[in-house]
């Protein structure tokens, strides 16, 4: 059952999202996506160490109980277009309590100065740099939200692609897995989500792909072969017009043979993981902390 935290955040998301309209404009609502998400208050006892990872600017976020061989690599959502470990800073440095791993952002190129394939280009170098730092490709699980999640899968894809080992496993929140926009949840659920608009959605897709045909593997990876992939955890919520870019990935992931579990949260709207308020937040990392216990155990 939904909870009223869950109800309330939903319904002031969606009156924000009425009083500023301006989902298509990039320099916009990169501005306003850093503006709402400095608000959140950061836990004092994560430390911070910025670096630089592959040629792009990165940031470790560490609990003080943070086993140091075990690790998440963290991509950021905000629809290729937007978005940054700033934006990202509270959820990462939760999840490094939580897990009680180190968490390492990323702050991938973004479009649509820097179009597809560059996130996917600085993702797989960030994993190739954990791996030369003398990390175990069974200790590191890669995670990310929206964009992010979907760039998280199409990591594990590009590194079997270049026979790379696969990491221990990925925790996907909200994945965006489809720029073609072909799942029905991103019309039945269009009403009901309160955060994603489908037109522009599609106007971000367009900018990240450049041209490119929407259902190209390495930017949809839904469409991408699944086979031989890494345990994959997925979080979504029921109200979302991104619902069935996880369900689908969910089924064809089990179709291919990979370890897969789904976990669909009543009344859930776009990364509601982000939101250290709800309720349903505290489960859905706990069901995270499980996941990464289970995939990186010895």
């Amino acid at each position: 059952m939904v909870s009223q935290r869950m109800q309330e955040f939903s319904e002031r998301i969606r009156a924000n999202r009425a009083a500023n309209p301006n989902g298509n404009d990039v320099v916009a609502s990169r501005a306003s996506m850093e503006a709402e998400m400095a608000k959140l208050r950061q836990p004092a006892d994560v430390q911070r160490e910025d670096v630089t990872v592959g040629g792009r600017p990165a940031r470790w976020f560490r609990s003080p109980d943070s086993q140091p061989d075990r690790v998440m690599l963290y991509l950021h959502g905000g629809a290729y277009v937007r978005g940054s470990i700033n934006t990202h800073a509270e959820l990462m440095a939760r999840l490094s309590q939580t897990l009680r791993i180190p968490v390492l952002g990323l702050d991938y190129r973004l479009a649509p100065e820097h179009p597809y394939p560059a996130a996917l280009d600085d993702a797989v170098a960030s994993y190739r740099w954990l791996l030369e730092t003398g990390l175990k490709p069974q200790r590191i699980v890669v995670g990310g939200d929206s964009a992010g999640g979907g760039l998280a899968l199409a990591t594990l894809q590009a590194l079997k692609e270049a026979s790379l080992p696969q990491p221990a496993g990925a925790v996907l929140f909200s994945p965006w897995t489809d720029l073609s926009g072909s799942g029905d949840s991103v019309k039945t659920r269009a009403k009901a989500d309160p955060m994603v608009d489908p037109g522009s959605l599609a106007a971000m897709a367009a900018h990240y792909l450049d041209g490119m045909p929407a259902d190209t593997p390495g930017a949809s990876p839904l469409f991408g072969n699944l086979s031989g992939l890494a345990p994959l955890l997925i979080q979504v919520g029921d109200a979302e017009v991104l619902l069935d870019d996880a369900t689908r990935l969910y089924q064809r992931a089990q179709a291919a043979g990979v370890d897969a579990s789904l976990r669909i949260f009543d009344g859930g709207f776009h990364v509601f993981q982000a939101i250290p308020a709800l309720p349903e937040a505290a489960e859905a990392l706990a069901d995270v902390a499980e996941f990464c216990q289970r995939v990186t155990r010895d």
